[in-house]
């Protein structure tokens, strides 16, 4: 219980919050696209940068098969997100495996929060389980599409699918920065920490105020997120998730931190790299479906109950 209030009652949590609030509320706060795209890759590069600085000090082998079981992870659970779908929702074949690949890719920024909140508690990870995450985000698209399979328009060239899986910005950014966080090592990086490292915390604060802005005007346009069976699945799939998390973690000897993170990675959902390669393999599915949900309900899901909750799952089990 300590856990999920001061979870709740962190500034990032809070700003959330409060961009929610405020959209559902119709209080007229407006931030740029252009600003909130630089936010966004601030984010990417700096927590790619203290990936690799740790890569550099730790090593790669304490990953190596954290990396493998991702992989593994991303590319299944949109199965058994799929199975879910069609069962607890109307969504037809092909908007359920457009949705399906979201859940098994991954969300960068509940992956930040978690590391956030594992730091402030004191439990020590391998930073370099940033890689695992960027390691995560294709897999799953390529199930999703076999899931979805052909609809009525002309399919999309496979060479502009795998471009934007492969080089996808959020991709190429997180993993370029790790790379050079490798390389220059911690030395290096102490170059450039007061401004990638030590504003983190107050950074990730107005991006995810403007998350909660997106949340809620995405909540107020598409009412079919807020059916049973969609609110249902949002909540539901996370706990999934998070539990083939764990078993993945259990079976490879991951040490706490690390199966909290492979935990989060498994239940969040991804609302920035697999949209855009869906927007052009599918383009006749309604783009407003699949990144209400994601955004809308198992985002915030993860970040008031969920992180906290695996916490104390992954503690029980350890």
């Amino acid at each position: 219980m300590d856990l999920a209030v001061s979870t709740l009652l962190s500034p990032p949590v809070l700003f959330f919050l409060l961009g929610l609030a405020g959209a559902l509320a119709r209080v007229s706060i407006r931030i740029s696209d252009n600003f909130s795209k630089s936010v966004a890759l601030y984010l990417l590069i700096a927590i790619g940068l203290k990936g690799g600085v740790a890569i550099a000090n730790e090593g790669i082998g304490n990953i190596a098969m954290a990396a493998l079981a991702g992989i593994f992870l991303s590319a299944a659970m949109p199965l058994w997100a799929y199975f879910l779908l069609r069962r607890l929702t109307r969504f037809e074949r092909r908007e359920a495996g457009a949705l399906a690949a979201h859940y098994g890719s991954i969300s960068i920024v509940t992956f930040i929060a978690a590391s956030a909140l594992l730091t402030d508690t004191a439990i020590a990870f391998a930073a370099g389980m940033v890689a695992v995450a960027a390691l995560m985000e294709a897999p799953a698209i390529a199930t999703g599409l076999a899931l979805a399979g052909r609809g009525g328009e002309k399919p999309a060239e496979v060479s502009e699918i795998l471009k934007v899986v492969v080089w996808n910005e959020s991709i190429y950014l997180i993993l370029g920065a790790l790379v050079i966080g490798w390389l220059v090592g911690q030395s290096g990086a102490e170059v450039v920490a007061p401004f990638f490292f030590d504003p983190l915390q107050g950074v990730l604060c107005l991006f995810l105020l403007d998350m909660g802005l997106k949340t809620g005007d995405g909540l107020l346009r598409d009412r079919r997120v807020l059916s049973p069976g969609a609110l249902a699945f949002g909540c539901l799939m996370p706990l999934c998730g998070a539990s083939f998390g764990l078993g993945a973690a259990t079976m490879i000897g991951l040490g706490l931190g690390d199966t909290v993170l492979m935990m989060t990675l498994a239940a969040s959902a991804s609302y920035i790299a697999v949209p855009a390669a869906m927007r052009i393999a599918m383009p006749d599915v309604n783009p407003a479906l699949y990144v209400a949900l994601p955004l809308g309900l198992t985002f915030p899901f993860n970040l008031l109950v969920g992180i906290p909750l695996y916490i104390v799952v992954a503690q029980h089990f350890l």
